[in-house]
């Protein structure tokens, strides 16, 4: 499918200065140090390509949740990372306006890269405030504003927003791949289409649900969002995590599936497991295999079973394209993770396959199991809310304020 907004390859940015929102909201260690670089190294075509062509290119993005300015989530250590990905320096400006950010754009020669800091430190940030996003283009002396943070796409920030009334606007390599690789899988998938549903909870996910039931051959339902399912189907779910509120969301994606296949195929369409992998607490070691039917009072169910494993792969194997998104059990611990490993050693194991890892959890599971730093799937997405929105058939801000091819 054809990307709907302009993007930085049909613009002339020739030796221009070029402000380039990025996702650099990284998940951090203890000592402060980046625990995963991939939304880093997701960002280098796209910076790559703009110093290619002679840029000066200054990058914004914002880190955690800090109250005004917070040395604990400076994107200085992000920065460093960055320099070392590109084998070029890389200079940070612990100022993300003022005249500190003018004098360093000035200063740094014509084919370069600027960090500015943490765009949260500013409160204008998350107010969408104009006045802030103005100074951003006054004092970053920008010539166009590059959109490549897709994990932020679905937020209204002023450096998403408001940033497009005062730059011409167009998108990075990395949210035109994200938008056209999950839209197509979407809309024009190579069937069967499997989508794969986890994580904890149906109330997260309705609007996805609701296309996939539209959209798929079968959906394949795991995790705690499972145990909502199988609980409202009358099983007892023992301690499980689940939400007792979702009943009546849940009939509406049944009387949705009837319509679509008819109530005989209603199981083989939306596959629940058949075994679950049970224990007292997710930190306890002790763990047991079972059937539905001898789930305990007290048993928590935080993984499928091997039955469902062998269940679920056999319809993947005939898929064309797969969509996942949410970790098939409590995937933190390596005892409940068995089940997410077998469907990601299935998928990543079918060349045939298209392959679309949703972001969030599913994409730090799968980044973390593959050797290949996730190069085994199609395609592994930065955003975890963004990619569900975009799914879910949802406007996103920061696209639908680009300007239109």
């Amino acid at each position: 499918m054809k990307f709907p907004k302009k993007t930085i390859t049909s613009v002339p940015l020739e030796n221009q200065t070029v402000l380039v929102r990025v996702d650099y909201n990284v998940p951090l260690e203890e000592d402060g140090s980046i625990a995963d670089d991939f939304r880093i190294r997701s960002s280098l075509p796209t910076i790559q390509y703009l110093l290619k062509h002679g840029c000066k290119v200054v990058l914004i993005a914002h880190l955690g949740r800090p109250e005004g300015p917070d040395l604990k989530f400076s994107l200085e250590p992000t920065a460093l990372r960055l320099s070392e990905l590109l084998g070029e320096p890389v200079r940070f400006v612990d100022k993300t306006v003022g005249e500190k950010v003018r004098m360093a754009i000035k200063r740094a020669p014509k084919r370069s890269v600027i960090v500015l800091e943490n765009t949260r430190f500013n409160p204008g940030e998350k107010d969408n405030d104009e006045s802030f996003a103005r100074q951003l283009a006054q004092d970053t002396g920008a010539r166009y504003f590059v959109q490549d943070a897709f994990g932020n796409v679905h937020r209204g920030d002023a450096s998403m927003a408001a940033i497009t009334s005062f730059l011409p606007s167009v998108a990075g390599l990395l949210v035109e791949k994200e938008y056209t690789q999950i839209v197509s899988a979407m809309k024009h998938p190579k069937r069967p289409l499997v989508a794969i549903l986890g994580g904890a909870k149906v109330s997260d996910k309705i609007q996805v649900i609701r296309e996939f039931v539209d959209k798929a051959d079968t959906i394949l339902i795991g995790g705690a969002m499972a145990n909502t399912f199988l609980a409202y189907n009358g099983v007892n779910v023992g301690a499980s995590k689940r939400e007792d509120d979702q009943s009546d969301i849940i009939r509406e994606i049944y009387e949705a599936a009837v319509e679509k296949v008819g109530s005989d195929s209603v199981q083989k369409f939306i596959v629940l497991p058949s075994d679950v992998v049970v224990a007292k607490s997710p930190d306890a070691t002790e763990l047991r295999k079972v059937p539905l039917s001898d789930i305990n009072d007290d048993d928590m169910c935080l993984d499928i079973g091997p039955s469902t494993a062998i269940e679920f792969v056999s319809v993947i194997d005939a898929a064309g394209t797969v969509v996942w998104n949410g970790t098939l059990g409590y995937a933190e611990r390596p005892e409940f993770a068995a089940g997410s490993e077998r469907i990601a050693e299935e998928i990543a194991s079918r060349t045939h396959i298209t392959s679309i890892i949703g972001g969030g959890d599913t994409a730090d599971f799968v980044l973390h199991w593959d050797e290949k730093k996730g190069e085994s799937f199609s395609h592994v997405s930065t955003g975890g809310g963004a990619s569900l929105e975009l799914m879910a058939g949802e406007k996103l801000p920061g696209v639908e304020h680009l300007l239109d091819a």
